[in-house]
């Protein structure tokens, strides 16, 4: 690894930062957390909180001085706001790790990517090197689910068919750090899977089997969760784009990669172990303190 490099990590207080933040500490780097309220941040010793917003360029001057990496996650899906970002966060130069998503490609047309294919081309244009971590579907937002699972044993949602290759975000985390402390990974675009692909109806019986209980699918109907999604995200359009997509994975499941075994040396972990290291948000029932973990 050479030298010791300091590592910004915008979004360390998230689920996938903050495994970032770990992997950069057990991996010897030097760990600046970017975070609005450094007195409430909650990070492990050894990591330096430094203040700062995505959304106020002028705050992350400080933030990004002197740093060799960056790890970056947009925090929305509107991208107004991230060109004055990306320029703050790479006028030093520092290598940016992206966390962009796999429905971006190269072979269609740029508006068809989205936020996140918006703000690769920032980051590309930006004259610092890259990696691009192209993840697929976060298994933690499976954790939509928990509020049901607790207190009804249910879930209740649409195309229950749908097979995906949800990623534990431990796996996201293990690429970033390689790709942050590492060489050979500028100019590479990563595109991270869970090993298999898992029903949405198949995962949540998984999810009973780690908190040992049975835990049912229910499905209801398309116009439902549409106007449950439309209520809770504001952007119909979105919520379009996502039911159509769920349902085109009931005939044409999710793509599996392997990259995050070429990466790190290290399978990827399926839904099986994520469920059993997340049981506690889901289990109705008290967990002893010394079984929790942090999501």
């Amino acid at each position: 690894m050479g030298e010791r490099r300091t590592i910004l990590v915008a979004g360390a207080t998230g689920k996938v930062g903050r495994e970032v933040v770990a992997g950069l500490l057990a991996a010897g780097a030097g760990v600046r957390a970017l975070v609005r309220d450094p007195d409430h941040a909650n990070l492990p010793e050894g990591v330096l909180a430094v203040r700062g917003d995505l959304g106020n360029p002028e705050s992350l001057t400080g933030a990004v001085a002197g740093v060799d990496g960056v790890f970056l996650l947009w925090p929305s899906f509107d991208p107004q706001g991230a060109p004055a970002a990306v320029d703050a966060l790479t006028a030093g130069g520092a290598h940016v790790v992206y966390l962009s998503a796999m429905n971006v490609r190269d072979d269609q047309e740029a508006s068809r990517n989205g936020v996140w294919g918006a703000v690769e081309r920032l980051v590309e244009g930006s004259g610092s090197t890259w990696t691009f971590l192209r993840a697929g579907g976060f298994a933690t937002n499976t954790l939509e689910w928990a509020e049901q699972i607790r207190t009804t044993g249910t879930v209740r949602w649409v195309y229950g068919d749908a097979a995906r290759s949800l990623i534990h975000e431990r796996d996201i985390a293990a690429v970033a750090v390689r790709a942050l402390t590492g060489d050979g990974h500028a100019g590479r675009k990563y595109v991270l899977t869970g090993p298999a692909t898992v029903t949405q109806a198949e995962q949540v019986r998984l999810i009973g089997e780690a908190v040992g209980r049975p835990v049912r699918w229910v499905e209801i109907p398309v116009e439902q969760a549409r106007r449950e999604l439309v209520a809770a995200w504001g952007d119909a359009g979105l919520v379009d784009g996502s039911l159509a997509y769920w349902s085109g994975l009931v005939t044409e499941p999710e793509p599996v990669t392997g990259t995050v075994q070429e990466v790190t040396g290290t399978p990827a972990r399926g839904f099986r172990e994520w469920a059993a290291d997340h049981r506690a948000d889901f289990d109705a029932r008290p967990v002893p303190a010394a079984r929790r973990r942090r999501p």
